[in-house]
């Protein structure tokens, strides 16, 4: 074989990079999503006129009914009024919008004062090469515990570490997406998102059975082991696959971030001891308020976890955690000296967020569009209406029912608005088969998850791409989609596999639940 054929890539990473070109070969993305907006509005118009519909059963107060759902032209009188009346108020409740601003009031601080920086040269220090991937990855599958908070601490984190420690910075910020939002539904807590759809599922599940009790922890057990899986899968697609490909990074220093590694002095040792105890003091004192059993952080019902002010504020207290310790450790080292440095370090992480602002409202509109339209509901209904008329056994309705849930992902990012929109579709199905809800909500819930790393209809999708941007200009839709497609993949079949075996085995799902409805 010639030196030539020898040095070739193969097929797998020639396809990859074939992805990666004509991705990067589209328009910056703030144009692309302009033009996604823009081709919304087209579409509707064209859908409109040929009268596009589509008929399946949603529920209407409680019961489920046969509804037909047509497409909402945005070029029509209402439809010009939506799109002037509702830009402010789209891109003020995009949901990325507040989370990162305030994240990164915290982080920005901690970053300023240079406390992550000799944060991130203990930790290398302190962690074994060969545990970095696997603590970034599983970080980013338990950070689901606190909702979206994952996406805009996290990732970016990742994408430092990795740096810090010589290798290339956007496979950390892949391993830490591929934690977060491939693995959205592995962690080894509950999270919001237990109870979110859980509640949905109840609401379907009393169309066949109102005394039917669907269990927050209905899917608890499988999930624990999930992830593991995920943080096995990630760590051997990052080390593997995607960090070879993306080769050595040239690294030409990166504004505000620290490229020496070799020495912490003693007054920053200093300046981490007291951010430390400022920490600390912050985390006792937030313990303390959660104690009481009538604390602002409990709901009604007297609980911290699930959906409670706790969780709701956790974005909150990401950044005070952050802050907090970093003005602590700015006063140590002296790279703040008083209030107004501070004040600056505050600017100064808000005027690096100008690009994600720009995206921001372009991607906001994008999304609206798609939802006020009802493309992504006449799409899933079209699917769902199709599925149900398939007769098959468990196993293979298991499977296809994860590649549907996969495949209506890249159609509608939010995993609530899917299950609002299938659960009372196929949750009374499955029971009518004989099978849990919990069984159905858990199949949705892996499918969900797998396709978030690649579809731009994830919220957090643009925040990624700017996040990538800091350290390769050139970045775009086709360097984060290639660079996600391998960990897409092997969380899609081997997350449908361990499923598959846990069936045949008779295994446990969940706490209280069963895989088996038992009043069929």
């Amino acid at each position: 074989m010639s030196k030539k054929n020898k040095d070739r890539p193969g097929i797998y990473t020639r396809c990859l990079n074939g992805i990666e070109r004509v991705g990067n070969a589209l328009p910056h993305p703030i144009t692309l999503f302009a033009i996604f907006a823009l081709a919304i509005v087209l579409i509707s118009a064209l859908c409109d006129l040929l009268g596009v519909s589509v008929t399946g059963e949603l529920v209407s107060n409680g019961e489920l009914k046969e509804t037909t759902v047509s497409v909402v032209s945005l070029l029509t009188k209402d439809g010009l009024k939506y799109m002037f009346t509702s830009a402010v108020n789209n891109f003020t409740t995009y949901a990325p919008l507040g989370m990162v601003l305030v994240a990164m009031l915290g982080v920005g601080v901690a970053e300023q004062s240079g406390l992550i920086d000799t944060l991130l040269k203990g930790a290398i220090k302190k962690t074994p090469k060969f545990l970095l991937t696997p603590m970034v990855v599983f970080l980013g599958v338990m950070s689901n515990i606190a909702s979206d908070a994952g996406y805009v601490i996290l990732i970016p984190l990742g994408a430092m570490i990795f740096r810090a420690c010589g290798r290339h910075p956007i496979a950390g910020l892949a391993a830490a997406f591929a934690g977060v939002s491939g693995g959205f539904s592995a962690n080894l807590l509950i999270g919001t998102l237990d109870p979110l759809l859980a509640g949905i599922t109840q609401t379907a599940t009393s169309i066949i059975d109102d005394s039917y009790k669907v269990q927050v922890m209905g899917n608890y057990i499988f999930l624990v082991v999930s992830t593991f899986l995920i943080t096995i899968l990630g760590t051997i697609i990052t080390d593997k696959v995607v960090e070879p490909r993306l080769g050595k990074y040239n690294d030409e220093g990166i504004e505000g971030e620290d490229i020496s590694l070799t020495t912490i002095t003693p007054e920053q040792k200093k300046g981490m001891r007291n951010a430390g105890i400022a920490a600390l003091a912050f985390v006792i004192l937030i313990v303390a308020c959660c104690i009481p059993q009538n604390s602002f952080f409990r709901n009604d019902a007297g609980e911290l976890l699930g959906a409670t002010p706790l969780i709701d504020s956790i974005v909150v207290l990401i950044a005070l955690l952050f802050f907090i310790p970093g003005v602590a450790y700015g006063l140590t080292v002296k790279t703040f000296k008083d209030n107004k440095d501070v004040g600056n370090a505050l600017s100064k992480a808000m005027a690096g967020m100008g690009s994600f602002l720009a995206l921001a409202f372009v991607s906001a509109q994008f999304i609206k569009y798609f939802e006020y339209t009802k493309l992504g509901t006449i799409i899933a209904l079209a699917g769902a209406e199709f599925f149900k008329s398939m007769n098959i056994g468990l196993i293979p309705l298991i499977i296809i029912f994860i590649l549907f849930a996969a495949f209506m992902n890249l159609f509608m990012g939010s995993a609530s608005a899917k299950w609002n929109i299938l659960a009372p579709v196929f949750v009374p199905m499955f029971m009518l088969l004989g099978y849990s809800p919990e069984l159905c909500q858990l199949a949705y819930r892996i499918g969900d998850s797998c396709t978030n790393i690649i579809t731009p209809m994830m919220t957090y999708y643009a925040v990624i791409i700017i996040f990538a941007q800091r350290y390769d200009k050139k970045a775009g839709i086709g360097t984060l989609t290639a660079t996600m497609i391998p960990y897409s993949v092997a969380f899609l079949v081997c997350w449908s596999i361990l499923f598959v075996i846990w069936l045949l085995l008779g295994l446990p799902i969940g706490i209280g639940t069963s895989i088996y409805y038992p009043a069929v």
